[in-house]
């Protein structure tokens, strides 16, 4: 499911654990995933139907910059360890 098709808590949740599967490393997996659910439970008695889509489209904001840090994370990591082990 893209990011522009969530309406409902339910598929947000579901969107950002699918997100974790993108990081880099099983310590990032693991932190944003523990994050997600307490995010999810902390507002799950949320009724305002504005506030709902309000939560939705910062997650997803939040969940961009993540997988593009994360992204560049590795990139620069592996570039790292390239740059040192690669014969000049």
């Amino acid at each position: 499911m893209s990011a522009e098709l969530i309406q409902t808590p339910v598929q947000l949740y579901r969107y950002l654990l699918r997100c974790c599967r993108q990081l880099p490393s099983a310590a990032m997996q693991q932190h944003y995933r523990h994050a997600i659910r307490q995010g999810y439970n902390s507002h799950s008695d949320e009724d305002d139907p504005e506030r709902i889509q309000m939560i939705i489209q910062r997650a997803i904001t939040d969940a961009d910059w993540i997988l593009n840090k994360g992204l560049q994370v590795e990139t620069s990591e592996y570039t790292r360890i390239w740059s040192r082990t690669s014969l000049h």
